[in-house]
């Protein structure tokens, strides 16, 4: 069982991609507070629009029940960790990745503050925690820890092109490119995660028994020994 909440991260990020892929090309817009957005641009406007309007059931339940399962497959990295080092750092930096997502979830784009909490904690501090594992894993996990360390200063400094570049009114209109930066970012926290979470599994696999051959009940008489020697 412990060996498949190592998989929740990765099943987490495949629904979640497939929930902004998806709505993004279906919706036709959505209302914030007295202003209407339509059409839905992928390109201009976050992935949290999604959580307004006709897709907001299906989106944010995306949003909850993928959380859900970064933080369980949090919980199976931490479980498979080979090493004391920093195992409950990760697990805390990598599982609030994964809280980030619900709060997301619950609170959309009209509760502002909640909303801006919940995506500072599944991309920045996840990102953190990658970078924070990479350290720990270099003589463990060494693949997993040279991809961690690729993928989490990646995603800081996505993370601020995005902070950067990203304007309310601007993605009102459907003008500029913070939306597509947004998901560039989002695909790169749940690679992460997910690496960690495949880079368990592998880890929790059960080594296969080695078959010991069994010995005869009689002892092969030496050279020079009698029969009378091996009766005895």
């Amino acid at each position: 069982m412990s060996r498949l909440l190592t998989l929740g991260a990765p099943v987490g990020a495949l629904l979640f991609t497939i929930a902004w892929a998806v709505l993004g090309a279906v919706s036709p817009g959505y209302r914030l507070f007295d202003l209407v957005i339509a059409p839905y641009s992928p390109i201009s406007q976050p992935v949290s629009g999604l959580g307004l309007g006709v897709t907001g059931p299906w989106m944010n339940s995306a949003f909850v029940i993928s959380g859900i399962l970064v933080v369980l497959g949090a919980v199976g990295v931490s479980l498979a960790w080979p090493n004391a080092q920093l195992r409950r750092t990760v697990l805390v930096l990598t599982g609030l990745g994964g809280a980030g997502m619900i709060l997301d979830g619950i609170f959309t784009l009209e509760s502002v503050m909640l909303h801006l909490l919940g995506f500072l904690l599944a991309a920045p501090v996840a990102s953190v925690g990658f970078i924070v594992a990479a350290a720990a894993l270099r003589r463990s996990w060494s693949r997993t820890s040279v991809a961690l360390f690729v993928l989490g200063p990646l995603a800081l400094v996505l993370f601020a092109v995005f902070m950067v570049i990203f304007d309310p009114y601007s993605a009102g209109n459907n003008a500029g490119v913070a939306g597509l930066v947004q998901r560039v970012l989002i695909t790169v926290v749940l690679t992460g995660q997910s690496v960690l979470g495949f880079a368990a599994f592998a880890a929790r696999r059960e080594p296969a028994r080695a078959v010991t051959p069994q010995r005869d009940s009689m002892t092969l008489p030496v050279s020079g020994s009698t029969g009378a020697d091996v009766c005895s």
